[in-house]
């Protein structure tokens, strides 16, 4: 028996014949056949009904035959004459195999045997070489979809010659090796290539090559990097101006009218990709000051803030929008560090940006490092602005990144974008000074909300005298500790839909509900409380049964009371701890969008600037 490491084609086509069983009942000769000569009828069956056994759904015998269009005819042959099928014939015969998830692993001269072949679809299987000298001449559809295909060497010298269909994606093609065996010298007759979901980069250099095909009319090319630059499929569409079908979709005159005159933009940047990523809306966090204590001390002053992260790729940093920034991007014993140059703590406009030294979540950056630690693309992190508190906080964010590395590219898509939501506390102390004494204003943590608009106003005594030495007194000046800032959820975005066709995803991110540092430090106080009591309860008990003697029923009655006591304790605690808001999932608007030329005249009018700087 061979090992799945070296299983060939040829062994699993014997098999699959072997298992028509063309000479065993109902096919073939045997006493089941009913001849001219023959008077017996009692062992013998109707040519008609032995057919019906092998297509019958329910007979035993009827197999699966989805491998070869071409077996259950064979069958039928076996029923009728059984004395043409010798080996040669049986060969000849078949016109298309489909041997898909097989494990497959080598294509050998055995199938050379199957003369008349035009169609073999080997999809799915371990195939990493295609030897042209094992292909029938009389090959026009070939399929490899799915394989271990790593480059075409082997399989262009020479090829099949009336190929017409040629299926390569899902390999890990792309190399220029490879793109110098696609052209006109190896496939004269290929009507229809499919290169999906390959490593193809370099677009200018793949449609020069496949401009030499002659035949040319049907092209999938989707999934690859170069599908992710701003000038697909405009610029694919002006260079193969004889084809009339690209990713499924039918090319049409209005179509080429307008992106005639792309494909000779010589200031073209071909692969390049652009993509916008625009952060709205927030809401659902509940307010991290609704169950402050209002006799809280004037002092800290609380203040809370909230801002959005994310990471993305970029070999250079954001357009359109200036912000400060910090990317971190470890991969072996390499670290590139951009740290924030800015110290600024004031809130910014909506639509500038800050970066914050504060490390990155690991799990958003862990899927880069192994697979981009050859490439120079960068893991850049990006926060939004601050806002305060609010019940919708509209950040209003929107950022380009210029992606020069698509293969990167196509590997974050893959992997998906980490969202997170930040909180930031700064607690503010007065400054010690001689001048001011310990007259602190009489607001309580809980009135100074951020967030909430208009500050209560400070109270004062009822004389005037009060009022007018709290005018001459400044107002203490506020020092500000250094910030807290906890990560209160993440979500995982998708984005492999960018990959095959998509334009954009525009989705509402769902983060679950939420609880304050508040509710969280008062349901743990709360606990606290209870476990306490309960350890005095159960002390008492055992203090009570240790007396004995006279007081026994007495310590009984009072051990009873006393755990009512303790239930009562346990329901009052439970009732103090619900939460008298009932809070609702955090959402955050989020869209990624890829720019996609509509036309030659938009992409000369976005060139015209680069050309005059």
């Amino acid at each position: 028996m061979q090992s799945m490491s070296s299983k060939t084609l040829s062994a699993v086509l014997e098999k699959k014949i072997r298992r028509l069983c063309l000479n065993v009942f109902p096919c073939g000769y045997g006493s089941w056949r009913k001849t001219k000569g023959s008077t017996e009828g009692g062992e013998t069956e109707e040519t008609d009904s032995l057919l019906d056994l092998l297509s019958c759904p329910h007979s035993p015998w009827r197999h699966d035959e989805s491998w070869s269009p071409q077996a259950l005819p064979l069958r039928e042959l076996a029923v009728l004459t059984p004395e043409h099928l010798h080996s040669d014939f049986i060969y000849k015969y078949f016109i298309a195999l489909r041997i898909v998830d097989k494990g497959v692993t080598v294509i050998d001269n055995g199938l050379l045997k199957f003369s008349k072949l035009e169609e073999l679809v080997l999809s799915a299987n371990h195939i990493s070489e295609i030897p042209a000298e094992c292909l029938p001449s009389t090959l026009k559809i070939l399929e490899l979809r799915a394989n271990r295909l790593s480059g075409l060497n082997s399989f262009t010298s020479p090829p099949p010659p009336r190929l017409q269909y040629l299926g390569l994606g899902s390999n890990c093609l792309g190399s220029h090796k490879d793109v110098s065996h696609l052209t006109g010298r190896h496939w004269p007759q290929l009507v229809c290539l499919d290169l999906r979901d390959c490593e193809f980069q370099d677009q200018r250099a793949l449609l020069n090559a496949l401009s030499t095909l002659p035949c040319l009319k049907t092209l999938v090319l989707e999934g690859n990097p170069f599908t992710l630059a701003s000038c697909y499929p405009g610029f694919t569409v002006d260079s193969l101006p004889h084809l009339t079908c690209l990713d499924a979709s039918w090319i049409s005159p209005e179509e080429r009218r307008c992106f005639r005159g792309l494909a000779e933009m010589t200031d073209l940047i071909v692969d390049q990709a652009s993509t916008t990523v625009c952060v709205g809306r927030m809401r659902g966090i509940p307010d991290p000051l609704i169950s402050a204590d209002g006799n809280a001390p004037d002092f800290p002053v609380v203040t809370y803030c909230y801002f959005i992260t994310y990471e993305f790729l970029s070999h250079q940093t954001s357009v359109y929008l200036t912000f400060d920034s910090e990317s971190k991007f470890d991969a072996a014993a390499t670290a590139h560090v951009m740290e924030d140059s800015s110290s600024d703590t004031d809130l910014r406009s909506n639509r500038n940006c800050e970066k914050e030294t504060s490390k990155p979540d690991t799990k958003g950056l862990m899927v880069y490092t192994e697979e981009t630690c050859h490439d120079i693309t960068l893991v850049s992190k990006h926060s939004t602005s601050k806002l305060t508190w609010s019940e919708c906080m509209d950040f209003s964010d929107t950022q380009t990144y210029i992606v020069s590395d698509l293969g990167g590219l196509k590997r974050f898509l893959n992997q998906g974008l980490y969202l997170r939501i930040e909180e930031e506390k700064v607690l503010s102390w007065p400054a010690a000074s001689d001048d001011v004494t310990v007259a602190k204003p009489s607001q309580t943590v809980k009135e100074k909300k951020v967030g909430k608009g208009k500050e209560s106003p400070i109270k004062s005594g009822s004389t005037k005298e009060k009022s007018k030495d709290k005018k001459k007194k400044s107002v203490p000046e506020m020092v500000q500790d250094a910030p807290i800032r906890r990560i209160l959820g993440s979500v995982h975005v998708p984005l492999q839909s960018l990959i095959k066709s998509g334009q954009k995803v525009d989705v509402l991110c769902d983060l679950g509900v939420l609880h304050t540092e508040t509710e969280v430090e008062t349901t743990q106080a709360l606990n606290e409380d209870l476990e306490k009591k309960i350890k005095e309860v159960k002390q008492e008990d055992k203090e009570a049964k240790q007396r004995g003697g006279s007081d026994a029923t007495h310590n009984t009655v009072a051990s009873k009371g006393k755990g009512k006591g303790r239930k009562k304790c346990g329901m009052d605690v439970h009732a103090d701890s619900s939460v008298p808001v009932q809070l609702k999932p955090v959402t955050v608007e989020l869209r990624v969008e890829l720019e996609k030329w509509q036309s030659a005249s938009e992409a000369h009018q976005l060139l015209l600037p680069q050309q005059n700087s």
